[in-house]
């Protein structure tokens, strides 16, 4: 078995909208933090210049968003109340959702708009192949070459609304992308809804989580490094983060050697 990496990295040195902060703390400093840890909360006396070095061990402390690096975003993502009931966090999702087989769709020839279902039925034809249910579909964008700058935030295609039901219909629950967001860009959107004064042109695919319930992959890595539309299995285990919105995950496809 062949295991492809498709994640994004957390990367302090990355421009992003809310930025990281990533401290290290080194083995010598963590030394002295454990021992005044365990002096603190355990009453427990210890040198730490007994250790080898006078190190113990480091600790990394980040302060981000749960949409930051790659994620996979809950139905409590995209509102307060669902038409299916109340909305499942992160931790509530029943974790079969997350190891399925994949198929990639290509549509890195969009550019930057919206990906509607003409573009979808496409691809699918072009390919010959079709999601089963809870099927976990991928859409690579080509986003990804611009991860890190500003552009990752602004150069991408996203569903529409149709697309996004669309896939539903046909029973997938997770859909992915290797860019920033499953819709279109923010300057898109609100373009097209001064043109046309339509709110359904405003966040479709987020907001079709309100309606029906599934989850996103967002920021995805290396889709083009797959063998092809199907023969893989994806594994996006989200991180059980209490009442979240979202988790963070290490996505992976497994290709049978």
């Amino acid at each position: 078995m062949r295991i492809i990496d498709l994640s994004s990295p957390i990367d302090a040195d990355g421009w992003e909208p809310d930025p990281i902060r990533h401290e290290i703390m080194t083995p010598a400093e963590g030394a002295v933090h454990m021992s005044e840890e365990m002096k603190k909360h355990f009453a427990l006396e210890f040198d730490p210049a007994v250790l080898p070095g006078g190190e113990l061990l480091s600790l990394d402390t980040l302060t981000l968003t749960s949409h930051t690096g790659t994620h996979v975003d809950a139905p409590s993502h995209y509102g307060s109340v669902g038409a299916y009931g109340t909305p499942r966090n992160i931790d509530e999702m029943p974790l079969d959702w997350f190891f399925r087989p994949g198929l990639l769709l290509d549509v890195s020839d969009v550019g930057t708009g919206v990906i509607g279902v003409d573009r979808i039925e496409a691809e699918l034809a072009r390919t010959g192949c079709r999601p089963e249910p809870f099927d976990i579909v991928l859409l690579r964008t080509g986003a990804d070459r611009y991860a890190g700058t500003p552009d990752y935030f602004t150069r991408f295609a996203g569903l529409d609304g149709p697309a996004t039901d669309f896939l539903l219909d046909l029973g997938v629950r997770v859909i992915g992308t290797d860019a920033w967001s499953l819709d279109a860009p923010f300057g898109y959107m609100i373009e097209k809804y001064r043109e046309t004064g339509d709110p359904a042109v405003l966040w479709p695919a987020h907001f079709a989580g309100r309606r029906r319930e599934y989850c996103q992959i967002e920021r995805l890595n290396r889709l083009d490094t797959l063998p092809g539309p199907s023969g893989f299995r994806v594994v996006c285990f989200p991180v059980k983060i209490k009442r979240g919105g979202a988790g963070w995950t290490r996505a992976v496809a497994l290709v049978d050697a």
